[in-house]
């Protein structure tokens, strides 16, 4: 097969990727669209609806990146979880947080799976067009207000709940008392923030489990909505959370990490793909599936601070200006 993508366009496309998988602004809604946006041999050959593209493989491979950049990031956290797994089975019980955590996650993304398995062929090829997923970036910025503009008391209750626990954790251990004091606080650097980000993943898992099943089964079929080109599986999974009563933190939590599985398991079913179309560009799949964990490993780290603090709406923004932008330009000027 000729090679139907240049290393620069490997590396453009690979890195937004993984940066848009993350970011709740929808990746497969900008893969369908740069194409189409930049035109020429783009839009003829990296098509997701087009079954023969090459541009398939290269997906493949930048989704099997990303998921990796992911359990890198929550490696620790899976660790956790999978033993969490194992010994509910060992045991034949599920009373620890790991177990019912692990629990949680299977049963939040038996929805997408069911959906994805017998259904992905059929959304890509009706809905992965240009200007629809245009019209869904719009959708998914709307989305994204509503879930901020709407928000339930018990959602914002949970914020202030976890703001105040982290001041009063602060205040304790400024003044040289006896209560708790923020994980890695005698380390440095680097390994500090990292191991007080790992201490809140656990203090958010307890969260989690709190909230039982049902409600995580509802929040993770959230997902299903993802397999539209421009609905982002992270926003409206958070939206879904922060609706049901988690904190916008405990949300975006819930989301990256239902999101690993799903995103992993999709890579490995296409992999047929990957080695079917992928002759003539494994250099290119291989150097943007790089930029590709990288740009995930560096959103999901600095998305996990940002949702502590701060809201989805300047995704919003984004969503709804670029997809009007490029309903305009790919309906009117184009």
């Amino acid at each position: 097969m000729t090679p139907h993508m240049t290393y620069p366009e490997a590396m453009i496309v690979g890195l937004i990727q993984g940066v848009t998988e993350l970011f709740p602004v929808s990746s497969l809604g900008h893969n369908v669209l740069l194409p189409a946006i930049i035109g020429g041999s783009w839009a003829s050959d990296l098509s997701v609806s087009k079954a023969e593209s090459p541009y398939l493989a290269f997906i493949v491979g930048l989704h099997v990146a990303t998921a990796i950049g992911l359990l890198i990031y929550f490696w620790k956290d899976w660790v956790r979880i999978f033993k969490g797994f194992l010994s509910s089975i060992r045991d034949r019980d599920v009373t620890t947080v790991d177990q019912k955590l692990a629990w949680m996650v299977i049963l939040a993304t038996i929805p997408v799976g069911v959906v994805g398995l017998f259904a992905e062929h059929e959304f890509r090829v009706i809905f992965a067009k240009p200007v629809r997923a245009a019209i869904f970036l719009i959708i998914n910025g709307i989305i994204l207000y509503a879930g901020e503009r709407f928000r339930t008391r018990k959602s914002r209750q949970a914020d202030e709940e976890i703001a105040q626990e982290r001041e009063l954790v602060g205040a304790t251990a400024g003044h040289g008392g006896t209560g708790p004091r923020p994980a890695g606080a005698h380390a440095s650097g680097h390994r500090a923030v990292r191991q007080q980000e790992i201490a809140a993943g656990a203090e958010s898992d307890q969260r989690l489990v709190a909230m039982g099943y049902l409600q995580g089964t509802i929040i993770g079929a959230a997902q299903v909505l993802a397999l539209l080109a421009g609905i982002s599986r992270d926003g409206v999974t958070m939206v879904t959370g922060m609706f049901r009563g988690l904190s916008r933190e405990d949300a975006a939590r819930f989301a990256f990490l239902l999101a690993t599985p799903v995103i992993l398991a999709a890579g490995a079913l296409k992999l047929p793909d990957l080695i079917k179309y992928g002759h003539g560009i494994y250099g290119q799949i291989l150097v943007g599936s790089i930029l590709s964990g990288i740009g995930a490993y560096v959103s999901v780290r600095f998305l996990v601070r940002y949702f502590q603090t701060r809201t989805l709406t300047p995704f919003a923004i984004y969503c709804v200006v670029a997809g009007l932008a490029c309903s305009i330009y790919l309906g009117v000027i184009k």
